[in-house]
């Protein structure tokens, strides 16, 4: 019988390991999977890569993990915000690297990861800083940009409801982008609100299916069936 569930949020974490690239899902705080980030505090590895939009809000999730000081480099859209204070003070005491990415880039690196495709062209950033020492092209009198694709050991993301199998279904902006994370990932690990039985996600609403999930993770446990 197939059952990814996972009884706890600091099971689910407990082997990513120092030197890990991590996929984190939130739009800003919009879908963070928060129980995940303090569980993999708890758990203090070091030297991870992060891949997320942001680099995380005030003192919590996962501008907490940055200041538990778990983290190396992080890759990102929107690095600093009226409450990235942490990001900021390690930035300036270079005690992280930070590589931007245009947030276009960022969702198409991500998804040519997932689908096997090693590198994509994009006009985007075509003629700035972001560009400097990357290979271009032009195509049709337009100048593009060669971007590598984006994968990781492990993907941490937050869904509404998820079954035993790893199908997963999300809450309006809390999906983000939890669905390529979790193709562009080694190992996906998906905290839920709730776990649901078996054929209870009607299959033409399941945003990511099992076949990406590796672990599922209830953070408000209920009780419910998982045998059907």
């Amino acid at each position: 019988m197939i059952n990814k569930v996972i009884q706890s949020a600091d099971e689910a974490v407990a082997d990513i390991h120092d030197g890990a690239v991590l996929m984190i899902g939130g739009f800003g705080p919009a879908g963070q999977p928060t129980e995940l980030l303090d569980a993999l505090i708890r758990l203090g590895p070091r030297d991870l890569t992060l891949i997320s939009n942001n680099a995380g809000n005030g003192d919590y999730g996962l501008a907490a993990l940055l200041k538990a000081g778990c983290v190396r480099k992080i890759i990102c859209s929107f690095p600093r915000q009226t409450d990235s204070w942490v990001f900021d003070q390690l930035y300036r005491e270079k005690k992280i690297e930070l590589e931007l990415v245009p947030q276009g880039n960022l969702v198409a690196r991500i998804q040519a990861g997932g689908s096997g495709i090693a590198a994509l062209y994009t006009p985007t950033a075509y003629g700035t800083e972001l560009a400097a020492g990357k290979e271009t092209r032009e195509f049709d009198g337009v100048h593009y940009v060669l971007e590598t694709a984006l994968k990781a050991d492990f993907s941490l993301i937050k869904a509404l409801h998820g079954d035993r199998w790893g199908n997963l279904t999300f809450n309006k902006t809390g999906r983000n982008f939890g669905p390529i994370m979790a193709a562009a990932s080694k190992c996906t690990l998906a905290q839920v609100d709730k776990l649901v039985a078996l054929g209870e996600i009607d299959p033409e609403n399941v945003i990511t299916p099992g076949i990406f999930v590796k672990r599922v993770v209830q953070v408000h446990p209920q009780q419910v069936s998982l045998t059907a």
